[in-house]
């Protein structure tokens, strides 16, 4: 809980350093079409929202997800889950699988844990208790995100949780402390923006199966403009603590295309109270 409050505010406190560097196509992040642009310009539409920043692609934007990869990563069939009453409201829908390959390449100890995960969902699920998601989870669960590039750093923000980090764009530096989002170093490879994420706890998901990993986490996102309205997202996965080898995922993002498309707060600490603390509560009553 310390370092989710602390990471919390430290993002804020650079987010706002960033703001002050950031281009004036920024504005369609907020899901607004590109202004027009000057006479005698490369006029509107794609080749303006697609205008270069400092040189590099134009990622500033609110983008999702679609499909199956929060509820789980691998191939899976449509099931059940303990909300009975429910019915089909909340029933896992069948999903192919986002890992190059096919499946999680886990260490014994690491298969065993997920099976352990799974038989506590979902209390066992950090998403549950409202804690971040980290990285990659926080990518492709069921909520936007947007992105906010400037000249130099470049901020993520994401909805749930109302979590967010810094890729820090001008030299690698060390993460100062584990923590759930982790430290981000980004660089461009071409017109790729390539991130490598380290410093990550060992108390986030990746799904909500159970597949999880250790403190010795290092994730390498790759985004890759393929078009006006979409990216190609890839993360390669090591940790040679839980898996036999490292593992990729890839999948498409899309920008969120309403006119007014912007993140809406999503303060889920108090939705999570009665599940962390319920039980305390009636001892005391």
């Amino acid at each position: 809980m310390r370092y989710r409050f602390t990471g919390a505010v430290v993002a804020m406190t650079l987010a706002a350093a960033v703001s002050l560097t950031v281009a004036p196509t920024a504005q369609q992040g907020r899901g607004n079409p590109p202004p027009p642009a000057p006479a005698g310009g490369q006029g509107r539409g794609p080749a303006a929202r697609l205008a270069q920043i400092a040189g590099h692609p134009n990622f500033n934007g609110v983008w999702q997800a679609m499909g199956t990869a929060h509820w789980n990563l691998e191939d899976h069939s449509a099931a059940a889950t303990p909300f009975w009453q429910l019915g089909a409201m909340f029933a896992i829908p069948a999903g192919q699988s986002v890992v190059v390959g096919g499946t999680i390449p886990y260490l014994p100890a690491g298969l065993k844990k997920r099976e352990e995960n799974m038989k506590g969902w979902p209390k066992s699920d950090p998403e549950a208790k409202c804690y971040m998601a980290g990285i990659p989870r926080s990518t492709y669960m069921p909520y936007p995100f947007q992105i906010v590039q400037g000249q130099k750093d470049i901020l993520f923000v994401y909805e749930y949780a109302s979590s967010n980090r810094i890729v820090h764009m001008d030299k690698p530096s060390e993460p100062p402390v584990d923590s759930w989002m982790g430290w981000s170093n980004g660089k461009w490879d071409g017109n790729t923006l390539v991130i490598e994420v380290t410093g990550n706890n060992d108390q986030t998901w990746f799904d909500r199966a159970g597949n999880h990993h250790s403190d010795g986490l290092k994730v390498t996102e790759r985004y890759t403009l393929a078009g006006e309205n979409h990216i190609n997202y890839e993360a390669t996965i090591e940790d040679a603590k839980t898996f036999s080898k490292p593992w990729q995922i890839r999948m498409p993002l899309y920008r969120r295309m309403e006119q007014n498309a912007q993140l809406l707060e999503y303060k889920c600490v108090e939705f999570s109270e009665e599940l962390l603390y319920g039980d305390l509560k009636k001892k005391t009553e």
